[in-house]
């Protein structure tokens, strides 16, 4: 769906307190940043924020990083956040090819929520569970690799589950029909828009020991 673009989105963005705009400065030390020893769970591809913006709110003792790539979708999540304190909530700009460029294992778990499918299968090394992704999740896990995903579509779904396998992680849970399984769900924009449909939304999530060496 085509956004309206917002004016000055760039300087709305770069003058929010939630956004880091240096965020290469923090790798390694994002607890600095936080200024305490809390866990901290990203999301890739967050969308307007309704989903980390709200996981914020419900859990003040996990500090929680939202990555976007584009200007005119992060600007909306800034407007949501206007007169709202959250100290736990921090905002990136950024392209998740490079993430080993902003995080050195420092991050407990990640959230891929309605992730785009990339259809093509040419194109399936863009696909954010696809194992150069993965590989690059190990550069920024800590000890213990955790991946919650959600989406909609049942191709990027199986897709990611072989991924999983293949790279060694460990099914914790899963559901086909997560609105028929789960009834408390901090859900993302996306996934809104989707139970309205009444479609079915899949949800994985796994994990496994990542030896440092």
């Amino acid at each position: 769906m085509r956004l309206r673009k917002v004016a000055n989105a760039k300087q709305i963005i770069e003058s929010s307190t939630y956004v880091i705009n240096n965020p290469k400065d923090y790798k390694g030390k994002y607890k600095t940043l936080f200024n305490n020893e809390n866990e901290i769970h990203i999301e890739i591809g967050m969308g307007k924020g309704d989903f980390i913006i709200e996981m914020a709110k419900h859990n003040k003792n996990i500090n929680f990083i939202g990555i976007e790539m584009y200007d005119s979708v992060l600007v909306r999540a800034v407007q949501k956040l206007e007169n709202q304190t959250l100290e736990n909530l921090k905002l990136i700009r950024f392209d998740a090819t490079y993430i080993e460029d902003i995080f050195d294992r420092e991050i407990d778990q990640i959230y891929l929520n309605f992730s785009d499918p990339w259809p093509k299968n040419r194109c399936k090394k863009r696909r954010l569970t696809s194992k150069i992704f993965l590989k690059r999740y190990d550069k920024i896990f800590k000890n213990n690799c955790h991946i919650i995903q959600k989406t909609d579509n049942r191709k990027l779904f199986e897709f990611s589950l072989i991924s999983y396998i293949e790279y060694d992680y460990k099914i914790k849970d899963i559901s086909l029909n997560l609105h028929e399984d789960e009834k408390e769900i901090i859900m993302s924009e996306y996934e809104k828009r989707f139970v309205k449909m009444n479609l079915p939304i899949y949800m994985v999530e796994v994990y496994k020991t990542l030896h440092v060496k």
